[in-house]
């Protein structure tokens, strides 16, 4: 299993440089030369959103991106360190759970709205797609199946 970390400051002008390198890793781990594009495009969109949760908040730590490639898929998880609102309780459980919201701001609230069609899109280029997120920050987990099998090196 091969891991690739990558570590930049948020700044949009870096999200270019995450979507290269993850589409060198993805079709170097042997991801399908027409799947790289989804690869560029979701890698992109995550990368995005974290820059822009790291703007709104303040946030100075970097956005994290580990590109991780194994025999049976390729992944990547692109992590920020903003707060996002926590849920508490188990959804089902008997005293049900509570949704405690991080404040909003009206730029907070128009964040959200973006927040959310990034994560649409980003669900609609990738079929194996995990969000978590607590009041520390987020991650979102992406893979890929790949196609050929991967250069020995």
């Amino acid at each position: 299993m091969a891991t690739v970390e990558l570590r930049f400051s948020a700044l949009p002008e870096h999200v270019r440089t995450a979507r290269l390198v993850a589409a060198a890793v993805a079709r170097r781990a042997g991801v399908d030369e027409a799947v790289l594009d989804e690869v560029r495009l979701a890698v992109g969109e995550a990368c995005s959103r974290a820059v822009g949760l790291h703007e709104l908040h303040g946030v100075t730590a970097p956005i994290r991106v580990v590109l991780i490639e194994d025999e049976k898929k390729f992944s990547i998880e692109v992590s920020d360190e903003a707060p996002h609102a926590v849920t508490i309780g188990a959804p089902g459980a008997g005293s049900g759970a509570a949704h405690i919201p991080v404040p909003v701001t009206p730029d907070e609230a128009a964040a959200e709205e973006d927040d959310e069609m990034g994560l649409a899109v980003i669900s609609g280029l990738v079929d194996d797609v995990e969000v978590s997120a607590d009041e520390t920050g987020g991650v979102i987990r992406m893979s890929w199946p790949p196609t050929t099998p991967a250069p020995v090196l």
